[in-house]
């Protein structure tokens, strides 16, 4: 029997870009129609990576903008971060960068990577603008779709593996994970 690994991320966002229907997708394989604003959320998931097992808990966060002042729960305990913005707001990849920015300053190297739902009857933020934004961040890009269930579970996946690279890395400053 594998040991069972714990991992807590946090799910980070403007406000109506897919966080709670991105997180809800991955825990119980369903797509929710209607919006209702989250407070916040925390979802448990039990998840086979390669040989290992991991507890994966996920906080879903309620939705920021350029001022919100991010609590110190939110950098305690934390091994990782998904950054979501929609393709189909502008305003909400900016703030996904301001967010980037007060994560950087509390946590001394993050990786991030940003998620961006894929669902784009107007998309106002193009492919490779989150690619090249990542890639400016040293980063994992990944586009993703709840609706359709697009990348869901490899998005979670590929969070546990970052952090396991990072932990496993011989380097001596230790790091927290943004994606």
């Amino acid at each position: 029997m594998p040991l069972v690994r714990y991992r807590k991320v946090v799910i980070l966002g403007y406000r109506s870009v897919g966080k709670t229907s991105l997180t809800h997708q991955f825990v119980d394989g369903e797509f929710l129609e209607c919006y209702d604003p989250t407070v916040e959320s925390t979802y448990n998931k039990m998840l086979m990576v390669g040989k290992d097992e991991f507890h994966l808990q996920l906080v879903d966060t309620a939705g920021q903008d350029e001022y919100t002042i991010l609590p110190p729960s939110f950098s305690i305990g934390i091994h990782g971060y998904l950054l979501v913005y929609s393709v189909t707001s502008l305003r909400s990849f900016q703030v996904v960068k301001t967010l980037h920015n007060r994560l950087y300053e509390r946590i001394f190297t993050p990786h991030l990577a940003p998620i961006s739902p894929r669902c784009v009857p107007s998309r106002e933020v193009k492919t490779d603008e989150g690619k090249k934004l990542a890639d400016s961040w040293g980063a994992v890009f990944l586009e993703s779709s709840a609706k359709e269930n697009q990348m869901t579970r490899g998005i979670f996946t590929k969070i546990i593996e970052e952090i396991d690279r990072v932990d496993n890395s011989y380097c001596t400053v230790r790091s927290c994970l943004l994606m």
